[in-house]
């Protein structure tokens, strides 16, 4: 099982960006997938999840109105649309994913991509 966030850049604030987690592997059918972000010298916090069977989210206080999650389920991809960015959104970005109950504790999340790089620029 592989995850692969892709996506991340540079962007002034107030600009836009969307990042991607391919699923390779498996169906997720049933999984709760989540987006995770770690600010530099701070500790990795959530920012969304999505279940992939109801479609149901939940988003970090500081990302509300701002961020979408969302997911194509023919390319097997999960997607965060991050409109309004600001430059406290600057972090490395993980998407991870866990079957079950959908809950924000990191911890609990056994898969995991590899992280994509978001700077916003003030």
């Amino acid at each position: 099982v592989q995850l692969q966030a892709s996506g991340g850049g540079l962007v002034q604030a107030g600009g836009s960006l969307r990042l991607s987690c391919a699923v390779y592997g498996r169906s997720f059918s049933g999984y709760v997938m989540g987006w995770f972000r770690q600010a530099p010298g701070k500790e990795r916090e959530f920012v969304a999840y999505r279940r992939w069977s109801d479609g149901s989210t939940r988003y970090a206080d500081s990302v509300k109105g701002r961020f979408t999650i969302s997911r194509d389920n023919a390319k097997n991809t999960v997607y965060l649309q991050m409109n309004s960015l600001e430059p406290e959104d600057t972090a490395v970005y993980y998407c991870a994913a866990r079957p079950g109950m959908a809950v924000m504790n990191q911890n609990l999340y056994p898969y995991w991509g590899q992280g994509t790089l978001v700077t916003v620029s003030s």
